[in-house]
């Protein structure tokens, strides 16, 4: 009788991770296809005398 008691707390906490995986992976499919929303954010970034165009020649190797 006590067998059953250990299997059926094992199944509990199975169950209890599949569906927290479930819950995980339906609010990460939320939180990624939510729709593109345009937050009005803008990033500029602006180099001193060229250094932006000097880093990218670098980067590039030109």
């Amino acid at each position: 009788m006590s067998d059953t008691n250990q299997k059926s707390g094992s199944n509990s906490v199975l169950a209890f991770l599949v569906g927290a995986l479930i819950v995980a992976v339906i609010g990460l499919a939320w939180f990624v296809y939510s729709g593109e929303q345009d937050d009005g954010l803008s990033i500029t970034v602006e180099g001193v005398d060229g250094a932006a165009e000097a880093v990218e020649d670098a980067v590039t190797g030109n």
